[in-house]
């Protein structure tokens, strides 16, 4: 079991590393979801996710695809999109990722690692994901 700190990594970097262990057949748990952040500026990334959310179409509405808004939630559905979800191998991948606020009970002795190339290296423009889906409408 791989145990990884999210606070201040990229999320789209770390999402990519996460989703190749999956795939080898690892563990993964990821603490501090909320903490990570999304690159470029904030104001279009929260645009693009509003206008992605208003989605849907005139015959059935209730259908349209569905957005999470709870940080930890988020982030696993980014991850999802990096595997392939489809096939029998991503889905059992997908259920080995396990995506947490806050670190729980059972792993507060192991020490979490962090993935030196998902670090924040000076980026200037950056916005948290729990700022993100409370824009979205998170209330937590």
């Amino acid at each position: 079991m791989i145990v990884i700190d999210g606070t201040n990594a990229v999320l789209g970097r770390l999402g990519s590393r996460v989703a190749k262990e999956l795939l080898k057949g690892e563990t993964v748990m990821i603490i501090n979801a909320d903490k990570m952040i999304i690159s470029g500026n904030p104001k279009n990334i929260i645009d693009k996710y509003l206008i992605r959310r208003q989605i849907k179409t005139k015959q059935r509405p209730e259908l349209k695809p569905r957005y999470p808004r709870s940080p930890d939630r988020f982030v696993k559905r980014l991850i999802r999109g990096m595997l392939p979800y489809r096939s029998a191998r991503g889905r059992a991948a997908y259920k080995r990722l396990k995506v947490y606020m806050e670190p729980p009970e059972e792993i507060k002795d192991v020490q979490p690692i962090k993935i030196p190339e998902a670090e924040n290296k000076g980026i200037r423009k950056y916005i948290t994901v729990l700022e993100l889906c409370r824009r979205l409408g998170y209330n937590g």
